[in-house]
């Protein structure tokens, strides 16, 4: 049992207070901070060729936003992100330490395949029940403002606006691309980071890794998912815009970028999320692994 205060706690109650603290309070704090780059990479993404293109660039794209919305702009579709940030970091952590924990071995020690299985266990958890609505509601918040009249006055005005135009399902638009991005961004995401901890540790599973290391790693493990999978988050990311009606399926989507645009157009907006998804990753995972280091202080287990 687990005692706070010489009071008993069931330990799940524990594992649950753990996640959502841990990662409501790191998904929060990251999303703040690293959100501008992630509204710069979607408007890039929607940027099509045929259109002609709107952006010259990452700077130019800045600049436009500056100048026709004020800073604020670069912050559209933020509460979207916000307000789910709480339920994503609790199910991909808690999904992730539930399958670990029955896959570690008899030492303690989890290896790098059960930790990227464990990974796309979590990720696909994330997107059916949390990322997808999340998306599509960012994505098109952030699309209408592109338009010359932006009809989203707001998250829940924008939701209720969704909702009744397209139901239910048009809050879950993109619903395989985004279990294939998110599955393949946390299986390699907690691959690499379960390496580089069974690395840094050697045959001392109990070894403190200091804060700045946990970061670095991060870092390390979210630029191999942005390198991994960028091509599914462009598809993703078409898939929820406003103009997602041209596209039949995933595939169907994927073979029209390749078709009308060349394989570049799978990589765009990989310079800004490469910037917020490494700060992000790192971010994070420093975040967590602190907050847990608090709460087991204070959360005694016997």
């Amino acid at each position: 049992r687990v005692y706070m205060s010489h009071q008993p706690v069931h330990p799940w109650f524990k594992l649950c207070l753990d996640f959502l603290f841990a990662g409501g309070i790191a998904g929060g704090i990251e999303i703040c901070i690293t959100f501008p780059t992630e509204y710069v990479k979607t408007q890039l993404q929607l940027d099509e060729k045929a259109s002609p293109p709107k952006y010259k660039g990452i700077g130019d794209c800045v600049k436009q936003t500056v100048q026709s919305h004020g800073v604020k702009g670069l912050y559209r579709g933020l509460s979207s992100l916000l307000y789910g940030s709480i339920p994503k970091s609790a199910v991909r952590f808690g999904v992730f330490e539930f399958l670990s924990n029955h896959a570690k071995d008899e030492s303690g020690r989890l290896d790098s395949t059960r930790g990227l299985l464990c990974g796309l266990g979590a990720g696909v958890m994330e997107a059916v029940l949390v990322v997808c609505p999340m998306e599509t509601v960012k994505v098109k918040f952030i699309h209408d403002q592109t338009s010359a009249k932006p009809k989203y006055k707001g998250f829940f005005h924008g939701v209720r606006e969704i909702i009744r135009e397209r139901g239910l399902r048009g809050t879950y638009q993109g619903l395989t691309a985004t279990v294939l991005k998110q599955g393949s961004n946390q299986a390699i995401r907690f691959f690499v980071m379960t390496s580089l901890k069974n690395w840094y540790k050697g045959d001392n599973p109990n070894k403190t890794i200091n804060p700045l290391v946990t970061g670095m790693f991060g870092a390390i493990a979210g630029a191999a998912s942005v390198f991994g999978n960028t091509p599914l988050d462009v598809i993703k990311t078409r898939m929820q815009g406003l103009e997602a009606h041209k596209y039949k399926s995933t595939v169907d989507c994927a073979i029209k970028i390749l078709r009308h645009e060349g394989p570049a157009a799978f990589y765009k907006g990989t310079v800004p999320r490469l910037g917020r998804v490494c700060l992000d990753v790192a971010i994070v995972f420093i975040i967590y692994e602190e907050v847990v280091k608090i709460l087991n202080t204070v959360w005694k287990t016997e």
